[in-house]
């Protein structure tokens, strides 16, 4: 099987991440997918950020859900990496789907805080109402939003992301919810885990690909997807790579 591409908060090398800049760049570079990331504001509004803070990557300080939706449209998103990126704005999860649901794309979607069962149908609504379900992996560090994911829904695709080594307690819980995906980081996966992995029918995806050394070498393991920062340098090796 090819290996995926995904583009790790868009095109994140070259524009400033979870951006409409970053997602049309990694479009324009050939990326498979899109990862990106969900989070609530106070006002529960699902919006694409990935930090904690909105203090490195914005002109706000504080959480995404220290501020409603109304306090945050305006923040400037893209300034932080370059300034021909000032007034990058945030987008709203429906604003991604409106812009990108319909089109021919796989997507990873990170659920990076808790969210309860009903924000969660809300999510898969919203997948459905832009025709994405078929193309759509939910993810999260957090198996209890897993866990929510597939008692709201019994068959969306579902992946457990991972800082920790697949073993067979990782292969049991994501079975236990009929996952279909471990997404470990890079540097912790070994030919015999995604062989592990393979055996129980599950997709490795890797993130985490610091540079071209660690993303040469997960092409050698055989892993079914990487999130990249630079699609572009991916797609071209995927044309000369071996794979095992």
């Amino acid at each position: 099987m090819e290996c995926v591409v995904l583009a790790h908060r868009g095109a994140s090398a070259y524009a400033p991440e979870n951006t409409l800049a970053s997602f049309y760049k990694a479009i324009e570079l050939g990326a498979q997918g899109i990862e990106t990331d969900l989070q609530k504001t106070k006002d529960g509004v699902i919006v694409l950020f990935h930090d904690n803070v909105l203090d490195k990557k914005s002109d706000k300080k504080g959480a995404v859900a220290d501020y409603t939706w109304a306090e945050l449209r305006e923040a400037d998103v893209g300034s932080w990496f370059s300034p021909r990126y000032k007034g990058e704005r945030l987008i709203t999860f429906e604003q991604f789907l409106t812009f990108f649901g319909r089109r021919d794309l796989l997507f990873d979607i990170e659920l990076k805080s808790l969210f309860i069962e009903g924000e969660i149908r809300e999510i898969i609504s919203l997948i459905d109402e832009y025709g994405a379900r078929k193309k759509t992996t939910i993810t999260s560090f957090v198996f209890g939003n897993l866990k929510t994911t597939r008692d709201v829904d019994r068959n969306i695709r579902i992946g457990y992301v991972l800082n920790r080594k697949i073993d067979n307690d990782v292969i049991r819980q994501i079975k236990s919810i009929d996952g279909r995906q471990v997404c470990p980081r890079a540097e912790l996966i070994t030919p015999d885990r995604v062989k592990l992995a393979h055996r129980h029918g599950l997709e490795v995806s890797a993130w985490g690909i610091q540079n071209l050394e660690i993303m040469n070498n997960m092409l050698t393991l055989g892993v079914d997807g990487i999130i990249i920062d630079f699609p572009d340098k991916l797609i071209e090796a995927l044309k000369t790579k071996p794979r095992i």
